[in-house]
């Protein structure tokens, strides 16, 4: 999450070690490699992992992975800031200025290490310095509206956020950010404007769908929850696995019990929900 300053894991010595394989076998060098790609291609964050196959890939096999040394460099620094190991970072991040000192990429990575250790006016210093070469470079305005949430100003992270939107219309992500935003200070019309625009861009995505429908159950009303069932509906027909929906259909239809028509829908909510509780996977609707 481009907003979020870094989750701090516990991580003790032990925990460093190399991740091996059933039977106590260590990942070879090329299983390593591929598994760090996977990861960064699929955008799964899983730091720990990250750090137990990366850090003795880097150590003992860095001079095989050609220029993939320095991705799988910068990986691994942001995956040790989440497991709090900002030494283990900056081993990290100062590789990265040795061998790309003008990039604007390896800046914002050190400024990135500041936010990690709350070091906030310095990070900010850094995130301007690269706005003035680059005015366009929105990762550092990114960074400059994680730290505002993380210093618990929000209003001030929602006007920096919709100036950001002024610029980057197209920023799916900063739009859903906004509308959590705005979720977090109750303000529920403008989290579901903020919805309605996503939705109108991406019909098909039922993320969206299922947000918008709990901001209206959530701003509360018979209307706003009928709308709401009808897109925790819609929502289950673009992904059929999703319990967080189902049971959001549950919750409106319930809500609903003194319409004609919920009392059908409630029953046929709860037996799917308890065909996901028994059985523990979905059999076909």
């Amino acid at each position: 999450d481009l907003f979020s300053a870094p989750t701090v894991l516990s991580m003790s010595a032990e925990d460093l070690s190399p991740l091996c394989l059933p039977g106590g076998v260590q990942l070879g060098w090329k299983e390593a490699r591929e598994r760090l790609k996977e990861f960064r291609e699929s955008r799964r964050r899983d730091s720990w992992t990250v750090v137990k196959i990366g850090r003795p890939l880097v150590e003992k096999n860095g001079s095989r992975l050609g220029d993939e040394l320095w991705i799988v460099c910068e990986q691994l620094f942001v995956a040790s800031l989440d497991c709090g190991k900002e030494e283990l970072a900056m081993t990290y991040c100062a590789e990265l200025e040795r061998q790309f000192p003008n990039s604007l990429r390896v800046k914002r990575l050190r400024g990135m290490y500041n936010e990690s250790i709350a070091n906030y006016e310095e990070a900010n210093a850094i995130y301007e310095e690269i706005l003035k070469v680059d005015p366009t470079y929105g990762l550092a305005r990114k960074r400059k509206i994680a730290i505002l949430k993380a210093q618990r100003k929000i209003p001030e992270a929602i006007e920096s956020l919709t100036e950001y939107l002024k610029d980057f219309m197209s920023d799916h992500e900063a739009c859903l950010e906004l509308a959590d935003l705005y979720v977090s200070q109750l303000d529920f019309s403008h989290a579901a404007f903020c919805m309605e625009e996503l939705i109108l861009v991406n019909p098909h995505m039922p993320l969206f769908h299922q947000r918008y429908a709990e901001i209206l159950y959530s701003m509360g009303g018979a209307d706003n929850v009928e709308m709401a069932r009808k897109y925790f509906s819609q929502a289950l027909k673009l992904n059929r696995k999703s319990s967080r929906s189902l049971y959001g259909f549950f919750m409106a239809s319930t809500a609903l019990k003194s319409r004609k028509d919920s009392k059908s829908m409630v029953t046929w909510a709860q037996e799917k929900l308890l065909v996901k509780t028994n059985v523990g996977s979905w059999v076909a609707w």
